[in-house]
């Protein structure tokens, strides 16, 4: 990854530095270095081009040649050129600099201009329509440079040179703020003043950012929270919230030191942390000097933006414009959540912005930067010590992942929920930015237009196609388009395997645990908790949990206590309701009732093993969550109880199949006893992790493999995967697990992808 990330002006300097001549070139393929001078000066040039390049660079080889001597009088940098349909690497938009930070506070063309950026930081990804990454082919083509960006674009020692979005309050993007509708301001200090206030004053706005809009809120308002809920039609689901910086933001939330450094990194993530300001220390708003800001109690910031949940999602600035809002801001924080209503992809376009949010928002904020490329902000956890990404977007796409595999031409489609797809190109694979559900026409068009604009950028012509076996995804759907190229049906689960497998450059057979909260199984039944032993090419179905009916069909995810009645119901059959639970006292007893004769009469309830709907059962019973107002509401609830300190689990059967009878009966009988539920989630938790060891252990003793691969949205819970993967390695299992692709079905299409690789020869069209 050498394009836009300041890596020619970087070897330019290299070369002064050692007394080299020659030339440096940008080519759709690489960059090109012909360099001239001593042995020994060459020698210290290519090891410094490895050792200093530019942070957000990655050098994944280097070849050296040596040629007959041209007679160079100096070193130069010459134009990008095209050699092939083969690529380069495009950087992912990068945070501002600490130096273009400074810039803001100078006097001149960039004091206060909110698109400051150097060849260090600034968009990449989210401006460029096609290669090479040259001025031309990215959205800044509409700014010509001014005098003085000129100069400093030509300058060869100058920190933006060659930087396309380079630009200046006098030639380039600008923003403006609008109220109802109407223009109010195109100058910078009055947009930030009469923002900054709104938002103090409990105010609802919509901001362009880097990757479309962002709806903001202060984070300490209960009232302001509640607007912006009511706006995202979003009852519950946790907000992201960007805190001033890690001064502020330690005063709510555990903050260790893998954690910070994802978080200050250049990519700026949104984090998941744990929620607790540190012990004894007592939070209070943070503002600038010559600013009085309220106390604000930490719990309000808990109960308002995460739901009560153990985490909270935070970010740090990575605009320009957020650390203008900032220095004004009286607040420690700001919710930042994606500027779009349910179902639908972050907005970008400016004239749907002031259609859609003028009536429902106090104030809008856009700029005249077109965004080409729409991004997320992107979410990380920290688990094992090692940063997961969970949605993989800005800051992180379209970086590829390398596989041993060949890749060329296949273009994979990805899963129904989560989607993101994935291109091959050579051995890599280019997963795109989160998608999201494909739910809603919005962003299945989104979908398709991305689809299109990935292939043309990364030169691609699909030969092979790969998608889901359900028939009724849309993602499966949307391969029809491409007219008769040979189609590779991929089971879910094996393609989540497949897709740790890939990240992990693995080629043999692995034991693969996938737990997930739905797949379409071989069998017609809905699967979720397999496992496998499997390589790329094909997989056997060793064991899972045993079938239960889901009442409702996908209406039972929504309504976690529908599991739990299915549950009861199996083990106890119908004096199940004079248990005394908590659930009996939550949900209407004839909606109870119906459900029974549902299952009684198999109206509507077709088969799962899916893991994610046992977590959604136990947190029914535990009285956690019975109708979630967000996905998977349930499981995180229960993950948020569970505790290192527990160290007992419940019983259960391992036969042909994973039977939880037992289970269910201790966990009733501890909620009868009046056993803490604390104490009760970390049991359950502890039960899979030891349901994952003895089938792993059994598939040992017959197959004698040892390596484990989990994948699966079931594995984002950082309590079951640590516990898992320590238990695997006491004995001896080699684990492998998601860490830069999401182990969520935002991975499932690398797995694809993958599988496709392998199955090519066996294609009939």
């Amino acid at each position: 990854m050498v394009q836009g990330v300041g890596f020619r002006p970087f070897v330019y300097r290299l070369a002064m530095q050692h007394a080299l001549t020659g030339w440096v070139q940008n080519t759709n393929e690489n960059v090109r270095i012909r360099i001239s001078g001593s042995s020994a000066d060459i020698a210290l040039f290519l090891e410094a081009l490895k050792e200093e390049a530019p942070p957000a660079s990655m050098i994944e080889a280097i070849t050296v040649q040596e040629t007959a001597p041209e007679p160079f009088t100096a070193f130069t940098i010459k134009h990008s050129h095209n050699l092939s349909d083969d690529i380069t690497e495009i950087s992912p938009d990068i945070a501002v600099c600490s130096d273009c930070l400074e810039d803001i506070e100078k006097k001149g063309n960039r004091l206060d201009y909110a698109f400051v950026n150097c060849t260090n930081c600034g968009p990449r990804f989210t401006i460029i329509q096609d290669l090479p990454y040259d001025r031309a082919k990215t959205t800044m083509q509409s700014f010509p440079m001014c005098s003085d960006c000129q100069k400093e674009y030509e300058h060869i020692l100058d920190r933006r040179f060659h930087a396309q979005p380079t630009a200046c309050a006098v030639c380039g993007p600008q923003y403006e703020l609008f109220i109802k509708g109407e223009r109010i301001s195109g100058e910078i200090g009055e947009i930030v003043t009469r923002t900054t206030n709104l938002i103090g004053k409990e105010g609802i706005l919509l901001i362009k950012g880097l990757g479309g809009m962002h709806l903001a809120c202060d984070a300490f308002s209960e009232t302001a929270v509640e607007k912006l809920r009511r706006i995202k039609k979003r009852d519950g689901k946790p907000f992201a919230v960007m805190f001033r910086d890690m001064e502020s933001l330690k005063r709510y939330a555990t903050v260790d030191n893998t954690e910070e450094q994802s978080l200050q990194s250049w990519r700026r993530p949104i984090v998941l942390l744990a929620n607790q300001a540190p012990e004894g220390h007592v939070p209070e708003g943070h503002a600038p000097e010559g600013h009085v800001p309220e106390r604000h109690a930490p719990e309000h910031l808990v109960l308002n933006i995460n739901a009560a949940l153990s985490l909270i999602g935070v970010m740090l600035p990575y605009m320009p414009f957020h650390h203008l809002l900032f220095r004004q801001l009286k607040t420690d924080a700001i919710v930042l959540t994606s500027g779009n209503f349910s179902n639908e992809p972050i907005l970008i376009d400016n004239e749907q912005a002031l259609k859609q949010f003028s009536s429902c928002t106090d104030a809008i904020v856009l700029h005249n930067r077109d965004i080409f490329n729409r991004t997320d902000d992107s979410v990380v956890r920290i688990i094992g010590g090692k940063e997961r990404i969970l949605r993989r977007s800005r800051g992180y796409v379209p970086a590829p992942v390398r596989t041993t595999l060949n890749t060329d031409g296949i273009l994979a489609f990805g899963a129904e929920l989560t989607n993101c797809f994935c291109i091959g190109k050579g051995k890599k694979a280019f997963l795109s930015q989160h998608i999201g559900d494909l739910q809603g026409y919005e962003t299945t068009r989104f979908y398709e237009q991305t689809i299109a604009q990935f292939l043309k950028l990364f030169r691609v012509k699909p030969t092979v196609l790969a998608v889901d076996m359900h028939p009724e995804y849309l993602s499966t759907k949307t391969a029809e388009q491409y007219g008769a190229l040979p189609v590779v049906r991929v089971q879910h689960h094996h393609a989540h395997i497949a897709s740790c497998m890939a990240e992990h450059r693995i080629d043999e057979k692995v034991i693969g645990v996938a737990f997930d909260g739905t797949g379409f199984g071989d069998d017609g039944h809905i699967w979720g908790s397999e496992f496998l032993v499997c390589d790329l090419n094909d997989y056997t179905r060793f064991t899972h949990f045993e079938y239960i009916p889901l009442p409702g069909g996908d209406l039972a995810a929504e309504e976690p206590w529908r599991m739990a009645v299915s549950v009861l119901y199996k083990v106890y059959g119908k004096e199940f309701t004079n248990l005394g639970l908590s659930l009996f006292n939550e949900i209407d007893p004839e909606k109870i009732t119906l459900l029974v004769q549902m299952i009684d009469r198999n109206i509507n309830c077709p088969l799962t093993c899916g893991a994610g709907r046992l977590f959604d059962a136990v947190a029914s019973l535990l009285g956690l969550c019975q109708v979630a107002s967000f996905q998977a509401e349930g499981p995180m609830r229960l993950e948020s109880l569970a505790s290192g300190d527990m160290i007992n689990d419940y019983p259960f059967e391992l036969n042909q199949t994973i039977r939880f009878d037992s289970t269910i009966r201790a966990i009733v009988d501890d909620l009868q006893n009046c056993i803490p539920v604390k104490i009760i989630a970390s049991k359950f938790h502890n039960t899979i992790i030891s349901v994952i060891f003895e089938c792993a252990s059994a598939i040992r003793n017959t197959e004698g493999i040892d390596k484990v691969v989990l994948s699966g949205g079931v594995f984002q819970n950082k309590y079951l995967l640590e516990g898992t993967i320590a238990r695997l390695n006491a004995h001896d299992f080699e684990v492998y697990t998601h860490v830069t692709v999401p182990t969520n079905d935002g991975g499932i299409a690398l797995g694809q992808l993958a599988i496709a690789s392998k199955r090519r020869d066996l294609i009939c069209v």
